[in-house]
């Protein structure tokens, strides 16, 4: 955390209040911006091509009024910088890197503005996105929880050594993997969020969703649960799962409601994500909220001022 005295991010999560901001999609700004994130590595590519860049889009984030930003390290594994020929010791120093820079951007975004308590999670993506071939919105790789859990945990070590306030364990599409991610993050020192990619009120992988979120309910380490990268309609219902079954503070940030047309390589049909559903999402349970796939600045911005006005309108 930035400023001090102030809450940690866990006191933070627990206490009454508005809820937490979270930021939108890295990516999405990214691109805008001009940087070409094709390939393998995707925003990861930036943590050593261009770090100035990264830093940049965390600062937009904190300053629309976000309280927390993911690291981007959502596609960066030691499995991944392989394939490009980039070993080990550089990947570790790659990965802490990404907490580095949203540390950077914090300190910039509290020079502008003293006295916010900023934090920083560090994102770890599913199996399916070192893949890079679009599975981990299938799940299902093969696998089983020990294999997961041993690719998941090397990376994790890594996140968890670099100090961010929480691991950001996002868009899993799979309970299985929900399973072996909980537990590689026991004895990490680091409290983590596990969040599920859903579509029609279940996993990606097809699972109900009492099921994907009760791996978590007895795990200290899991802070908070919820859902990321789906449709804003799928969120309340979502929502109001993860709180029943878990009875932690629930996460949720949905992608803008477009939709990906992987053979036109574009995104179709109208963006649904409105602030306004703010106030649904919170009746439902959710503590922590934002945006993913094209939810930007200015939407973060909109859901930072409804939730500043959020919490006399929820009872």
């Amino acid at each position: 955390m930035i400023s001090a005295p102030g809450p940690s991010f866990t006191e933070a999560l627990t206490a009454s209040g508005p809820p937490l901001v979270l930021d939108g999609g890295l990516a999405h700004l990214l691109e805008a911006a001009g940087h070409d994130l094709s390939g393998g590595l995707w925003s990861a590519r930036l943590l050593a091509d261009r770090p100035e860049a990264v830093v940049a889009a965390h600062q937009a984030y904190y300053e629309a009024g976000a309280c927390t930003v993911t690291t981007a390290s959502y596609q960066a594994t030691f499995e991944g910088f392989a394939r490009r020929s980039i070993g080990p010791d550089r990947t570790a120093e790659l990965l802490a890197r990404s907490v580095e820079l949203a540390r950077d951007a914090a300190r910039r975004a509290e020079a502008r503005t003293p006295g916010r308590a900023l934090w920083v999670a560090a994102s770890a993506g599913p199996y399916g996105a070192m893949l890079a071939d679009g599975s981990e919105y299938r799940g299902r790789y093969g696998l089983g929880v020990g294999e997961l859990e041993r690719f998941h945990r090397p990376r994790l070590e890594v996140l968890a050594a670099a100090r961010p306030d929480v691991l950001a364990l996002e868009t899993v599409p799979d309970a299985d993997e929900g399973r072996a991610l909980v537990r590689a993050v026991r004895g990490l020192g680091v409290p983590a969020w596990l969040s599920y990619a859903v579509a029609g009120g279940r996993t990606r992988a097809g699972q109900p969703l009492e099921e994907a979120f009760a791996v978590a309910a007895e795990a200290e380490e899991i802070v908070a649960v919820g859902v990321n990268c789906c449709a804003p309609e799928e969120v309340a219902p979502a929502v109001a799962v993860a709180a029943r079954v878990t009875g932690k503070p629930v996460v949720a940030y949905p992608n803008s409601g477009e939709r990906w047309d992987a053979g036109a390589a574009a995104w179709r049909g109208p963006a649904t994500f409105t602030a306004s559903r703010l106030t649904e999402w919170r009746r439902a349970g959710a503590r922590l909220v934002g945006g993913c796939c094209r939810v930007g600045p200015e939407a973060v911005a909109a859901l930072a001022r409804e939730a500043a006005g959020s919490a006399r309108r929820v009872h």
